[in-house]
């Protein structure tokens, strides 16, 4: 890709998007973003600022589990180190340091003799005893190394190097990494150097100082460069743009280098955002616990399904986040991102997208493509049959929207045939049906046509006045569904005539920033229709993608009403086609029961917010299986004695420890539990945090994990 020059909504290289009024290439990464119109702060979510990009770069990332925030990640151990308790830590050390004072003070008053003075009267001379200072000197010196060793022995006996770590040595500052080498130095661009660029690799380097170059420059241009890699005859233009524009180099489309906003914590060399923290519970795998939670393209290529009430957060600390993400990503020439929303949710600035679609609304600039770019009767008919019958097609005959997109294949391929395009809305409800002037003048056009398809599309048409004349003519219902779309609010939209811009999801191969705002407030169910064609129009995008080295991502602010059969079977296929999607829910009621199996094993990744219901924690329960546990039944048995001695020391230690003198006796079990109940899940999960388990495109998977997403 040049770094000049923008793509239309269809992906040609001449129309130009509207770019927006983004921050000027010359602001630093390190400039915190001013707050923007329509989304407002909130707790947690707080605008952040862009990191240095020297210090990032030098921040290790290492390798870890899927879905850990690998920025300065340190690994933990696998197991729960068995820890003393505080008080009877505490008391042991006491004690142990009263016994070895006691020794001590036993031994240099000579009341257990004086044998422990022979290795110093053996190993010295005879002529250091005549010599009163040499003799005090060495005796002191050997009165230091006995000292010293029983106090260093009673020491570890009362585990005093436990408690300094634990409560000392925590609080000590972390221990900063030297700085790398300068041949290792990423801020310095090695790989360039070893190439041969010293030019390119200087100029970038400079401008990383300088702070001219933020964290997207640096994902863009390490993307170009790994394309260089693939295709070596690019390494002259890319050396050539580098030299020419440096830290802007190979620049999005759009022009723009940043967002106006960013809400969330990001790593752009990753290519992960951070959603969150697990939490230190029991439930979670003590390796997980304490640590960053992080999405990426590689876990969201298995599509996400998150699940909560209204007001559990899942726009504020997941859709957002992962949008933000997906724009950051799409302006380093990464991905490609279409995010469907109701119309002033506030999910993102309209300054963070290349286009905003407001669909009923007037002052949108761009049109949505009805058929999604379509050039075949029958594919633009099946994914037009999704949108308007797949919630309905379970009670539809043979359980499919099949005869639905057979119904409109025999009417828009005929009138397509006439007019070298499809229908819009009012001419395709008018032929659904069946007025006798719409379908008597399509009738005669292709009778007195000369095009050699005219006679096949002519037996499409015979074929579906037939079917009309049946009384379970699916027609009727088509007619019935496409009338929401036939609203005065939607006059000037769904044009097929060539007029106004429209956008096509065909143009997900380029790395693109779309909004689709849904009028839910006065159309509810016309918002319905449109969120079902967008899904089946971007898996269809996403599935016939000739290039699919940017990675394609569709969000659903709310996907109510919109799984169905054919888009969860589209939506399995997506992992080996570099996309996914992100579905957000209220409840699994907003999805056909028989589909709600399905739909959770089709993703990959699940997430069920506080506040789920328990029939739907069922469902997650169900999903996520059960784990083998070892138990351990203790039974205690205090012991009672009536010797006196016997009976001050169980006093004693009753007064160090906390606790009577007992017998236990220890039953150790291993046993199935499932590893989140829907009890747990309806009523253990904190306000503000979520469960949330991960698999990757590759087959690797984290267990389901108590995640905090306020931190």
């Amino acid at each position: 890709m040049d770094s000049e020059g923008t793509f239309d909504a269809r992906g040609a290289r001449s129309d130009p998007v509207p770019r927006p009024a983004g921050p000027p290439p010359s602001v630093p990464p390190s400039v915190p973003p001013a707050a923007a119109p329509g989304i407002p702060a909130l707790p947690g979510h707080a605008p952040t600022t862009r990191p240095a990009v020297v210090d990032w770069l030098r921040t290790p990332r290492p390798a870890a589990d899927p879905g850990i925030w690998r920025l300065g990640h340190r690994a933990r151990p696998d197991e729960e180190p068995e820890l003393v308790p505080a008080r009877r830590l505490f008391a042991g050390a006491v004690i142990a340091l009263l016994s070895g004072w006691l020794l001590w003070s036993l031994l240099w008053n000579g009341y257990l003799g004086r044998y422990w003075i022979w290795p110093l009267l053996v190993l010295t001379p005879d002529s250091w005893r005549s010599d009163p200072p040499t003799w005090a000197t060495a005796s002191y010196i050997y009165y230091a190394i006995v000292g010293g060793g029983l106090l260093v022995f009673f020491a570890r006996i009362g585990h005093v190097p436990e408690i300094w770590n634990r409560y000392v040595r925590r609080a000590d500052k972390p221990v900063t990494a030297p700085p790398p080498r300068p041949e290792a130095d990423p801020a310095d661009w090695p790989d360039l150097r070893t190439a041969g660029l010293t030019d390119a690799a200087k100029s970038l380097a400079e401008a990383t100082r300088a702070g001219l170059l933020g964290d997207v420059d640096y994902a863009r241009i390490r993307r170009a460069w790994q394309g260089v890699h693939a295709r070596p005859e690019r390494l002259a233009a890319f050396t050539d743009t580098v030299r020419k524009h440096g830290a802007a180099a190979c620049a999005h489309p759009s022009g723009v280098r940043d967002l106006p906003l960013r809400t969330a914590t990001h790593d752009l060399a990753t290519a992960q955002v951070k959603i969150g923290t697990a939490v230190d519970d029991v439930r979670n795998p003590y390796p997980r616990r304490t640590t960053g939670v992080a999405l990426e393209p590689a876990l969201l290529g298995t599509s996400l399904l998150a699940v909560g009430p209204s007001g559990s957060g899942k726009s504020v600390r997941l859709v957002r986040p992962v949008v933000e993400s997906m724009c950051l990503l799409a302006l380093a020439n990464r991905a490609a991102v279409v995010a469907v929303t109701a119309y002033g949710t506030g999910l993102a600035p309209d300054d963070a997208f290349d286009l905003v679609i407001a669909v009923g609304r007037p002052d949108s600039t761009h049109d949505l493509d009805l058929y999604g770019g379509a050039d075949d009767p029958d594919e633009a008919a099946r994914m037009l049959a999704e949108a308007l019958v797949g919630d309905l097609a379970a009670t539809l005959p043979g359980g499919d929207s099949r005869r639905a997109a057979t119904a409109l294949a025999q009417l828009i391929g005929p009138y397509q045939c006439v007019h070298g395009h499809f229908p819009t809305v009012p001419e395709l409800r008018e032929l659904l049906g069946g007025a006798p002037a719409a379908v008597g003048a399509l009738r005669t056009a292709l009778e007195t046509g000369t095009d050699p398809g005219a006679a096949a599309q002519l037996r499409e048409l015979d074929a579906r006045e037939r079917q009309s004349a049946r009384a379970d003519d699916i027609g009727v219902l088509l007619a019935e569904r496409i009338a929401f779309l036939d609203r005065p609010a939607f006059a000037h939209f769904f044009r097929t005539d060539g007029g106004g811009r429209q956008f096509s999801l065909r143009a997900i191969e380029h790395p693109l920033r779309v909004r689709v705002d849904l009028p839910e407030r006065g159309h509810a169910e016309a918002s319905r229709i449109v969120a079902r064609l967008v899904l089946a129009q971007f898996t269809e995008a996403a599935l016939s993608r000739s290039d699919r080295s940017l990675f394609a991502c569709l969000v659903l602010d709310d996907a109510t009403y919109t799984v169905t059969a054919d888009s969860v079977r589209s939506v399995q296929r997506l992992r080996s086609a570099n996309a996914g999607v992100v579905l957000a829910l209220r409840t699994l009621e907003d999805v056909p029961e028989p589909l709600r199996g399905p739909l959770l094993g089709a993703v990959g990744c699940r997430m069920a917010f506080a506040g789920l219901a328990p029939w739907d924690g069922g469902r997650f329960a169900e999903t996520w299986g059960t784990e083998w546990v070892q138990t351990r039944d203790v039974t205690n048995r205090q012991i009672i004695s009536d010797e006196p001695v016997t009976k001050a020391l169980h006093i004693m230690r009753r007064l160090v420890t906390g606790k009577a003198a007992t017998s236990e006796a220890i039953t150790v079990r291993e046993v199935e539990r499932a590893r989140w109940s829907a009890s747990d899940l309806a009523h253990a999960v904190p306000a503000g945090h979520a469960v949330l388990s991960l698999t990757t495109v590759r087959g690797e998977h984290a267990p389901p994990l108590l995640v905090d997403l306020r931190t």
